[in-house]
């Protein structure tokens, strides 16, 4: 899997797609992962749970709330972490069916 990095107020924190990036994204928002619409709202939020999930594996000091993160995330940010997934996720289902069809 690719790492992927975000980078605020000038220092980069990794982000990763965990089960603990989607209990927090349920804690924060009520809604489940598979529930996730394209709105800003709910991507930045399961962006933001992906950045604490992979900081506090990592042992990195993450001391933005939600709202502190958002101020600091452009557009631009939010579409290249969204493209990185995607990108990501169609290599892992792509492998995951040739496996299957094994």
């Amino acid at each position: 899997m690719k790492q992927l990095t975000i980078e605020i107020e000038g220092k980069k924190y990794p982000c990763r797609q965990t089960m603990g990036a989607m209990l927090r994204f349920k804690q924060e928002t009520g809604k489940d992962v598979s529930q996730i619409s394209n709105d800003f709202s709910d991507l930045c939020a399961y962006l933001y749970c992906c950045v604490v999930s992979a900081c506090k594996h990592d042992n990195i000091a993450f001391d933005y709330s939600l709202l502190d993160f958002a101020d600091s995330l452009t557009p631009e940010d939010l579409e290249k972490w969204t493209d990185a997934i995607s990108e990501t996720n169609g290599v892992e289902d792509a492998a995951g069916e040739g496996a299957k069809k094994n």
